[in-house]
């Protein structure tokens, strides 16, 4: 089961050329801001606990349509469970059953009666739902379109229109867990495209319970239509215990992709008979909790790694991981990294800037040889002042 779809062929940006709307400015006073529905959906989001659903989805481009109807569990930001239960959409068939935690993805294809099992025992997870909110609040030009019906329940529209700079042939689902990839035919006229969304909000629980994203040309013909709605909406109601595991059925054969872990322990000393070296004890922000130390055997060559997971039980996608190595795995002498100094250490630091703030360092064992190996890195933590006292509370003891 593909969570990233390809809708139309040929390949092309898809500009986010478009007239600007009308704003809040021009709604009623007793309207709720746009602003404030998505805040407050960012806010319900990042607590929120787990939710379950029924998902139906629409599908239309000039040559197809198709749709599907989805049973969806979610415990975020990693585990997930999505099984479908009607579908005309041939790359979703129905009994396709996808589920994922913090270690292992299962994909059961019905048609081959084939289960995917993907290990992931180091993947770090990001609460994309919340930060695509993030992203609409912060980026795009909003307007409130009035109030609709979503499953007998009162929900609030809001019309999101990109900014002009953006580009990209993809859309982001904020109601799903999929990336709708739509390359456009090469000889498409991008500045005479016509993109909407429309993004719906749960009155009571100020959730989003419905998307419409549509693409039009030049002519105001459809190039694509994406619907997505909830129905059965529960959140913090509780989830069925083994939801997000999976027994495949009997007789189905299982692929498997990836390094299967020797271990997943829910403490440091749970974890200490597993690795060959005394784990470290780091000092982190006070919000962060440790949640799980995964340990993989890599190979003779590269010996034994043990990552430990710290997240932030108060923000769903918000985490840390500090990874422990017998070999050295970056390179000092790359571009991408700047040698740094961290108080308490006797050999340099390397910190690397981008999506993952990440602090790496060599020990020196006593012959002054290689001894471990660290990193320290998080997806949530934009700067590397926090990380290298992580970093130095470690250090090479």
């Amino acid at each position: 089961m593909r969570r990233r779809r390809l809708l139309t062929a040929g390949a092309a940006a898809l500009a986010g050329c478009v007239s600007v709307p009308g704003s809040d400015a021009d709604a009623d006073a007793d309207d709720p801001s746009s602003d404030a529905l998505l805040r407050e959906a960012i806010e319900t989001r990042a607590g929120l606990t787990d939710l379950a659903a029924t998902r139906r989805v629409q599908l239309e481009t000039p040559t197809t349509s198709a749709g599907r109807t989805e049973r969806v569990f979610s415990r975020p930001p990693a585990a997930k469970r999505i099984e479908v239960v009607d579908s005309t959409d041939p790359q979703e068939p129905a009994d396709s059953v996808a589920v994922t935690n913090r270690t292992v993805t299962w994909e059961y294809d019905p048609e081959r009666n084939v289960v995917e099992k993907q290990f992931h025992p180091n993947k770090t997870d990001t609460d994309r739902t919340r930060l695509i909110l993030e992203k609409l609040r912060e980026s795009y030009r909003l307007e409130y379109a009035g109030t609709e019906t979503v499953d007998d329940r009162e929900a609030h529209a809001i019309e999101a229109r990109s900014p002009l700079e953006e580009t990209g042939p993809a859309i982001e689902l904020v109601v799903g867990d999929s990336v709708y990839a739509i390359p456009l035919d090469p000889s498409t006229d991008l500045e005479e495209l016509s993109i909407s969304r429309t993004v719906l909000i749960d009155d009571e629980h100020r959730y989003p319970v419905g998307e419409r994203n549509v693409v039009r040309d030049g002519d105001d013909e459809l190039l694509h239509r994406t619907a997505v709605t909830y129905a059965d909406l529960a959140i913090d109601e509780g989830v069925p215990a083994g939801t997000f595991t999976y027994d495949p059925p009997a007789d189905a054969e299982i692929e498997r992709e990836g390094t299967e872990p020797d271990g997943v322990f829910d403490s440091l000393e749970a974890a200490a008979d597993a690795v060959p070296y005394d784990l470290p004890d780091p000092a982190v922000p006070d919000s962060f909790v440790l949640d799980r130390v995964t340990v993989v055997e890599r190979s003779e060559k590269f010996g034994t790694t043990a990552t430990l997971w710290y997240t932030d039980p108060g923000v769903n996608g918000r985490e840390l991981f500090v990874a422990v190595r017998e070999v050295q795995r970056f390179n000092p002498d790359s571009s991408a990294l700047e040698e740094i100094e961290a108080d308490g250490m006797a050999v340099p630091a390397y910190h690397q800037d981008g999506r993952l703030e990440t602090i790496f360092w060599t020990c020196e064992d006593g012959n002054g040889t290689s001894g471990l190996s660290y990193r320290v890195a998080s997806p949530a933590i934009d700067e590397r002042e926090p990380l290298l006292e992580i970093a130095s509370s470690i250090g090479c003891s």
